[in-house]
């Protein structure tokens, strides 16, 4: 089978116009195509009037070698990859040595558990929050009522941050191995649409990611796997040997038990923020890593689509408009759109009492009546909170604290019209684009919660970003404060083995560990440590002993 990339044809074409598409552009004789299927489908709309369905197929043709040969030189044509998924490793038959533990139950830690339990090491899951239905309960409850439960909320709880976001599945990670296949094809069996497959940028939304959670619990379970809800990690048991290496031991709960773990994965998330400080007092070594501040912009949906589209706007292969931005500015920070969510809203997203934080929601139509992305300002440690592993969280929490003050201190958030941003004047009602935060916005001037630097660079960015998507900096476009949460403030080191540089059986992961970002890079960094936690119990048992 051979993959033939870069097929293009007009936007609305005729589905049965793809064979003779694919038979013309492999100059083939009539029936040398046997058969094709859709790998991939994209769309160029670079020229509004011109929009192109870009199409990646897999061939089946009667002489596949003589085709290759012939168009040896055509980067475009290659033999099909095999992205078939093998596991690296398997329990031993009756497997009931210490089970594996993983702290966290987002997309990392969902996937950890997952694969453990595939290969047969029944581990044991834990979570601060609730099961997925629960935790929904909750989070309605702060968007809803203002009532915050910190420990179940958009970040704490069964599915993690990424359930209450646009369920993107696409990142840019190295993925050579395919692994961001398998997890596509996991999604699929727990009830994703097949078409997450084939779409370049597949996205979910949060109503089936809750159903799919379920359902990927549910199967973990039924392999030995074991949850455990409200169960918060206070302590980690560290031994340390006669020559200054350190081992882990176990885990002290906030129920109050105690759980002997040798083997643990630590997939916290971006925002579990008590447990960074727990981690750092025990002396397993963090790092402070840049991360983003800014705000979410809201525009008309049916402006972006129109900006995009053009006369094509609303045209069902296209489904709703999003867009990329990036811009240099002056003053030495870079301003980009970050986590774009088409026919979404802006959620809150505060765990800690008394601060506000923002990000965005988009539902699988993406129908409702607003577009909203993050626009934020790159920050770096050495410059923006320097001095300590754990600064940039102090950072974020004195500018979600003032925007806790200027929303009015009762978790609606600040927000401001573009016009008023860009003129440094407070806004005092809301002009052509509506709110979708709930509880609901206070109209102020944001630059009361963010730092100097980051409104003037934001200040800088927004004509420019106009000149590019037309109507972008309209006066009446809508910014909602603070975004702060883009990734993970710290990175909890570790090794080629994928444990901990100087705590042995302590596997950081996924994005509160600082080596993800979203949804899907964080499911293939849980693969990846359940096979190395997997490796190292085969080599114990090979040895007889204790794996490195």
């Amino acid at each position: 089978m051979l993959r033939l990339s870069e097929l293009k044809l007009p936007l609305g074409h005729d589905p049965l116009a793809l064979g003779p598409a694919i038979e013309a552009r492999l100059d083939l004789a009539p029936g040398d195509l046997l058969d094709f299927a859709i790998a991939k489908r994209s769309h160029d709309a670079r020229r509004k009037a011109a929009i192109l369905m870009i199409y990646s197929v897999d061939v089946t043709l009667r002489d596949e070698a003589a085709v290759l040969a012939r168009l040896a030189g055509d980067s475009h044509v290659r033999p099909t990859p095999d992205t078939e998924y093998r596991f690296t490793a398997q329990a031993p038959e009756g497997f009931n040595g210490p089970r594996p533990v993983v702290i966290g139950a987002g997309p990392c830690g969902l996937f950890a558990g997952l694969f453990l339990a595939q290969m047969g090491f029944r581990p044991i899951i834990l979570d601060r929050g609730k099961a997925v239905r629960e935790r929904t309960k909750d989070t309605w409850a702060l968007w809803r009522r203002g009532e915050l439960d910190p420990e179940s909320n958009v970040q704490f709880g069964e599915g993690g941050a990424g359930t209450f976001s646009d369920g993107k599945l696409y990142s840019q990670i190295k993925d050579r191995r395919h692994l961001g296949r398998k997890v596509l094809e996991e999604f699929v069996k727990a009830g994703a649409p097949e078409e997450i497959l084939t779409e370049a940028h597949p996205h979910i939304g949060t109503f089936r990611l809750v159903t799919m959670v379920e359902s990927m619990r549910q199967t973990i379970e039924a392999l030995g796997g074991e949850y455990r809800w409200g169960s918060r990690v206070d302590g980690f048991d560290v031994e340390t040997a006669a020559d200054g290496s350190r081992r882990l031991k176990g885990l002290q709960l906030s129920t109050g038990d105690y759980l002997a773990a040798e083997q643990v994965v630590l997939a916290i998330g971006h925002s579990a923020r008590d447990t960074f400080q727990v981690l750092y007092d025990q002396g397993v070594h963090i790092e402070a890593k840049p991360f983003s501040i800014g705000v979410r912009i809201e525009h008309p949906q049916s402006w972006m689509d129109r900006a995009r589209f053009g006369t094509h706007a609303g045209h069902p292969d296209l489904g709703a408009a999003d867009y990329s931005l990036a811009h240099h500015c002056a003053n030495g920070r870079t301003v980009y759109s970050f986590c774009m969510c088409p026919g979404g809203t802006v959620v809150a997203a505060t765990s800690e009492p008394g601060r506000v934080v923002t990000n965005g929601m988009s539902q699988y139509s993406r129908n409702e009546r607003n577009a909203n992305s993050g626009f934020v300002v790159g920050i770096d440690p050495e410059r923006d909170y320097p001095g300590h592993p754990l600064a940039g969280v102090e950072f974020q929490r004195k500018w979600e604290s003032l925007a806790y003050t200027a929303g009015g201190s009762t978790y609606a958030a600040p927000a401001q019209k573009v016009g008023d941003f860009l003129a440094g004047r407070a806004s005092s009602d809301l002009g052509d684009v509506a709110a979708s935060y709930k509880p609901g916005v206070t109209m102020t001037d944001l630059a009361a919660c963010l730092p100097p630097f980051a409104v003037e660079a934001m200040r800088e960015a927004l004509p420019v970003f106009g000149r590019q998507i037309a109507g972008y900096d309209h006066p009446d476009v809508l910014l909602t404060g603070v975004e702060t949460r883009t990734s993970s403030p710290i990175r909890i080191t570790r090794g080629e083995d994928f444990q901990s540089l100087n705590t042995a059986g302590l596997y950081p992961a996924g994005e509160g560990a600082g080596y993800a970002g979203g949804i899907l890079s964080a499911a293939v960094d849980g693969i990846k440590v359940a096979e190395a936690v997997a490796a190292a119990y085969v080599a114990t048992t090979a040895i007889g002993g204790r794996a490195r």
